[in-house]
């Protein structure tokens, strides 16, 4: 699988990446059998770019993929800072939409100290001493409404510059930001350069709003794209059917109608529109890595051959 370069790092990613949400139990419980079977799909399908985080089960995800890395070499991982695990106090059945995560409490915490410990209870969890690329996790209004002034004044008075001590001493290959807005992005570089950012569900076949200001301004700074959240969270995957999602909630009718229209001048191509939107991703010259999750073996395997399908050269204008 071809490989691209993580802005102006050593850090090399395949441009096709698995997220590790769905093996920390996201929706469903899974079995550490289960976990492995997807994890080894994706690694057979030319897969070298895992990504996970301590909020995907409260630490499982980062557990069951530290496993499966037990003796396998020639891969890139990233995972995530701003929260921080503690035992729980109380039993915890579902949270965040993980079921049986692992039992542990969460709080925020985008302070230099706040993220390195962050990332010494990651290295533990994953079983390494250097992680490849690490993002600061949904920083940003979208996340925390007025309650991000404090999380940025945080991460900007000490967050940054202890990632860039962290990368500077060789314990982390890149950071950068995985979020799911692009105001945020524009800030943070406005304060100091980043390598790389975890875009998700604002470059998409359905969602562009990226290509306004920060894809140009990417470009300029030689930042990467990781493209995360493709289906905008399940209504390019399933088309405009009753009860489809759009940002995790339910899809407004105007999402519905352009979804619609996207769909019907897919299939005219001869192309699914789950086709449409993998492979939108895919070819978009901004993108370093297209991110695809799933607990199930056989839609990674059906992810992965619509990423190699031949397209007809008409389907340019709808997927460029």
């Amino acid at each position: 699988m071809k490989t691209n370069r993580i802005g102006r790092t050593a850090v090399d990613v395949t441009e096709v990446s698995f997220g590790c949400a769905s093996v920390g139990n996201l929706y469903r419980e899974i079995t550490d059998d289960d976990a492995r079977a997807v994890l080894e799909t994706a690694w057979r399908g030319g897969i070298r770019y895992f990504d996970t985080a301590p909020h995907y089960g409260r630490g499982l995800s980062e557990m069951r993929l530290g496993r499966f890395f037990e003796g396998r070499t020639g891969y890139a991982v990233s995972t995530k800072v701003g929260r921080i695990l503690s035992p729980a106090a109380e039993p915890i059945a579902e949270v965040d939409g993980f079921v049986k995560p692992a039992q542990n409490d969460v709080h925020y915490d985008y302070s230099g100290d706040g993220i390195e410990e962050s990332l010494e209870q990651s290295f533990q969890r994953l079983g390494r001493t250097h992680i490849d690329i690490v993002y600061v996790h949904d920083i940003g209004e979208y996340t925390h409404g007025s309650g991000n002034a404090a999380h940025m004044e945080d991460f900007l008075g000490s967050g940054y510059e202890r990632l860039v001590r962290l990368k500077e001493a060789g314990r982390i290959g890149a950071f950068g930001l995985g979020v799911n807005e692009c105001q945020v992005c524009l800030d943070v570089m406005d304060h100091g350069p980043i390598d790389v950012i975890l875009l998700a569900g604002r470059l998409t076949l359905l969602d562009r709003s990226a290509e306004a200001e920060l894809v140009p301004r990417c470009r300029k700074t030689e930042t990467s794209l990781v493209l995360g959240g493709i289906f905008n969270s399940g209504i390019l995957a399933t088309g405009p059917v009753d009860g489809a999602t759009y940002d995790y909630g339910p899809a407004p009718q105007a999402v519905l109608d352009q979804v619609a229209a996207l769909q019907t001048e897919a299939e005219r191509l001869g192309l699914t529109l789950p086709t449409a939107a993998l492979q939108f991703a895919k070819r978009h010259p901004a993108s370093a890595s297209v991110l695809i999750g799933t607990a199930k073996p056989a839609t990674l395997s059906r992810n992965l051959e619509a990423l190699q399908a031949d397209i007809p050269a008409e389907a340019d204008r709808l997927l460029g």
